[in-house]
């Protein structure tokens, strides 16, 4: 997949906030990404792969460690299997098709519940406990994450990532996307604390885990493919009901209305909210998603705009407030038009 080039600077803003997010977080290196009515219309790479002496220039095929970016990819592959018939409907219960120890802790936790962080489950000493009844609130807890892709191998017998590469990345030539147990010269190091307790080394190429690397451009083309509704150079390379699925307001009726508001895993923007990571500005039914490394994806529909940052700090600084940044950035874009 390639999309022409045309630069000009028209969002130059946005690469200065982006510039400045940079200098506010403990990164090495970091880029902006932005396609803009089918045209790549900013790209920029500064820094290095690490904070090493003689460290690799970020540059186009640099490989960010995108961490919870990945739910949106998981997304796709939950609305691949609801899509296909593998899981019969958003609304079926989690004990329809997870044998798990404790099934009452479970009773009335649907799909859609996983998928909107509105399960209530949370996990505590190694132990699953409800913070809250199913539906009833908001919590971004990664064990609802842990079901659902446990749910998609179970149901349609393929990984997170036989999905992905049958569905997405061969289709359209994807090379630096990927899940990766080993250092190779092209991923970025993630900047980290040595005992960050979110950090985890958990590894394999199954597409459940937290070791997925993708590039500054892929992540803009994952984007672009959701923009266009997996309608690609006039071929329908993607089910459009799957993207639909994914990227439309799926939360239940929230007594709440300040608390997010998600697609399948992707956040949305629907009516205003203050807990939204998604900028006040930004034009209603678009989606989002950002991940503990700063990496985030922001799609606007109403403007025909997929903009993307990498950074590789994992984490934030005392003095960087990420809501208050990343609500920053999609505003800085809407500012732009």
């Amino acid at each position: 997949m390639r999309i022409k080039k045309e630069l000009n600077d028209v969002f130059d803003s946005v690469v200065m906030h982006v510039k400045k997010t940079s200098e506010e977080v403990d990164c090495s290196g970091a880029s902006v990404l932005i396609i803009h009515k089918d045209k790549i219309v900013t790209e920029e790479y500064w820094g290095k792969h690490s904070k090493a002496s003689g460290a690799r220039p970020i540059q186009e095929d640099s490989q960010f460690h995108v961490a919870s970016v990945r739910k949106s990819y998981i997304g796709f592959a939950a609305s691949y299997a609801i899509h296909n018939g593998y899981i019969k409907s958003i609304d079926d219960e989690v004990n329809k098709y997870l044998p798990v120890p404790n099934m009452d802790l479970y009773n009335k936790t649907t799909i859609r519940h996983l998928l909107t962080h509105t399960h209530g489950l949370n996990l505590q000493d190694s132990n699953i406990v409800r913070e809250f009844p199913p539906g009833q609130s908001w919590a971004y807890r990664d064990i609802g994450v842990d079901l659902l892709t446990q749910i998609i191998k179970l149901t349609t017998g393929k990984t997170i990532a036989e999905i992905l590469f049958e569905e997405v990345f061969y289709p359209l030539d994807f090379q630096e996307t990927g899940w990766h147990d080993d250092s190779n010269t092209k991923l970025v190091e993630v900047i980290r604390k040595s005992n960050d307790s979110l950090w985890s080394n958990d590894g394999g190429r199954d597409g459940d885990k937290k070791n997925m690397y993708v590039s500054t451009r892929e992540l803009a083309y994952w984007g672009y493919i959701h923009l266009k509704q997996g309608l690609i150079n006039g071929k329908q390379v993607v089910s459009r009901d799957i993207i639909n699925s994914s990227t439309s307001l799926q939360s239940p009726n929230l007594m709440n209305k300040d608390l997010p508001q998600n697609g399948f895993l992707w956040f949305v923007k629907d009516l205003p909210a203050k807990k939204s990571e998604i900028g006040e500005l930004v034009s209603k039914e678009s989606f989002q998603i950002l991940g503990y490394t700063n990496v985030a994806v922001l799609v606007i529909p109403n403007k025909d705009i997929v903009v993307v940052r990498m950074f590789n700090s994992f984490g934030s600084t005392h003095n960087y407030d990420y809501l208050v940044n990343i609500r920053e950035f999609g505003d800085t874009v809407m500012k732009c038009f």
